[in-house]
């Protein structure tokens, strides 16, 4: 595993702050994220070539997808983290899941970057997942690029997409460019603030093609070959330079305003612009609000968070990496971080970097940064890391499941390797895995289906425990908590049967219907019933 140093040892801690750019790519299901995520590290140089998703038989994936789940079914299933450098800023690229079923995975990831990039899909528009995506990045005030793609492809009007964005999302935009025709009649897009075109090539394998740059809107280029396409665009450009707001850079910042910008990540074509402007307006690392001061970024000492929990990236050995955003400081090897909930002092010795499941030691790294720590056990989702002092940094919030599943072991004698395979499942976020007062057996909570398709392949593929799931009757999980200590111990003792500690040990009332619920909460008034847990 070779060593990594993508700070400068000549450098002062703020300018290697000032150098990092780390953000998250959203989006609903094949909108065509993790193709945009390849073609970003490609252009960054990370890479020489891309897989693609959807080629199983030649078995070239994407690659942040890792999993042997990620590339049979074509989706991505785990926040994947890389890291490069362009244009002398450090790049953190985190690729999160697209489907629903996996949006807790996202959400935290969202907690630990400075900016956002949308993937809207041109044909379908706003769709279910970007909604709820884009209101976590509106609760942390998180600047949003958009990226409108497949415009080679059939797909709908381009003021009607941005009117979309506008009202369902409630977020301004600010045009950056503007695309010139569609599908077969795709000429390119036009860059409005330098008045000149990009030439569209399809097909372009290698960013290596140099498009044609065309000056000037009235080109005879445009007006000569796409005579019916350049007519409309003209109407819309100047609809766009008179009603749609410029670019502000404070108002981006803020969340309030996105640059959007359209393309075809397939072909190359718009990402270029994508990396630019990631560069140019994403903010490096911003300071972090911990429940005693600020976290400056740029301050001396160490301060770091975790974020994600991810076990069996190696699947030689049965590695368990925590996954930490570095708030403040600098990490290098050796050093000595107070595990804040437990108050120990843990040695940081072989943190890593990452290129999706790929690795390499690192030397250094400093705020803004995402490293892996090598953990067996000892760190969670939420845990803070400092040199010393005591901080209770926001935390990462974990949300009520919605469907619910008993765990059928089919090899009885392996129960003891089945639980801690969900324990650590469970750590991670894979699943949200409950342990019942008075009854045997594990109770499983997902977002959606398809985590316990995940959760069982990787059950069978990772730890060859073959397991079935049966429908467990339960309407809503609800944290349970209570200011006075003695009340919340009378109701755990009234209400066992239908209480369970999750993987944290933390108390959950299982209500199996609606009816029992709200008869419980009218009956237990001093009790705190939470549909969210902060870790």
């Amino acid at each position: 595993m070779p060593l990594q140093n993508v700070t400068k040892p000549d450098s002062s801690l703020d300018e290697q702050v000032k150098r990092r750019r780390t953000f998250a790519i959203i989006s609903h299901p094949d909108a065509g994220k993790t193709t945009l995520t390849e073609k970003l590290l490609m252009y960054g140089g990370a890479i020489r070539s891309s897989g693609t998703v959807k080629a199983r038989k030649s078995h070239q994936y994407a690659k942040s997808d890792w999993m042997e789940v990620e590339k049979q079914r074509g989706i991505s299933v785990a926040s994947s983290v890389m890291q490069f450098e362009f244009q002398d800023c450090v790049i953190n690229l985190l690729d999160t899941p697209g489907h629903q079923d996996f949006s807790e995975d996202t959400y935290r990831v969202l907690t630990a970057v400075d900016a956002a990039l949308m993937v809207i899909d041109a044909a379908k528009g706003v769709e279910a997942q970007t909604i709820k995506l884009l209101e976590v990045c509106r609760l942390h005030r998180t600047p949003v690029i958009t990226f409108i793609n497949k415009m080679d492809r059939e797909v709908r009007e381009p003021l009607e997409l941005i009117d979309e964005i506008e009202h369902i999302l409630s977020i301004d935009c600010a045009p950056i460019t503007w695309p010139i025709g569609m599908g077969k009649q795709f000429a390119g897009v036009f860059d409005i603030a330098r008045d000149q075109m990009l030439k569209f090539t399809p097909g372009q394998d290698r960013i290596e093609i140099e498009s044609e740059m065309i000056q000037g809107e009235e080109h005879p280029y445009l007006a000569e070959k796409f005579s019916l396409v350049h007519a409309v665009f003209k109407e819309e450009l100047e609809v766009v330079r008179e009603v749609m707001p410029p670019f502000d850079m404070t108002r981006f910042l803020a969340g309030a305003l996105s640059p959007v910008f359209f393309g075809s990540a397939i072909n190359n074509y718009g990402v270029q612009d994508i990396l630019q402007a990631l560069v140019d307006w994403a903010p490096s690392p911003r300071p972090r609000e911990a429940r005693q001061r600020s976290i400056a970024p740029d301050s001396a000492t160490f301060t770091g968070i975790v974020f994600k929990i991810q076990a069996n990236m190696d699947p030689h050995h049965r590695d368990r990496i925590a996954f930490l955003r570095i708030c403040s400081g600098r990490y290098r090897p050796g050093l000595k971080a107070v595990h804040v909930r437990t108050h120990k002092t843990l040695r940081l010795d072989h943190a890593i970097t990452f290129m999706a499941q790929e690795r390499s030691h690192l030397m250094a790294a400093c705020a803004g940064d995402i490293i892996g720590i090598p953990n067996h056990g000892r760190l969670r989702i939420g845990d803070v890391l400092t040199e010393g002092e005591h901080l209770d940094v926001d935390g990462i919030p974990h949300f009520s499941p919605e469907l619910f599943r008993s765990v059928r072991l089919e090899d009885p004698l392996r129960i003891k390797q089945l639980n801690k395979a969900l324990q650590e499942l469970g750590e991670e976020g894979a699943i949200q895995v409950f342990h019942p007062l008075e009854r045997t057996g594990l109770v499983l909570g997902a977002v959606g289906q398809l985590q316990f398709e995940t959760v069982a392949h990787r059950l069978q593929s990772e730890y060859d425990i073959h397991v079935g799931f049966d429908k467990f009757q339960v309407h809503k999980a609800l944290w349970v908590s209570a200011e006075d200590i003695n009340e919340l111990e009378h109701f755990e003792n009234a209400n066992r049967n239908r209480l369970a500690r999750d993987a944290s040990g933390a108390l959950a009332f299982l209500a199996p219907t609606k009816a029992i619920l709200q008869v419980t909460m009218d009956k237990w008034d001093e009790i705190i019933f939470s549909e969210t847990r902060e870790i």
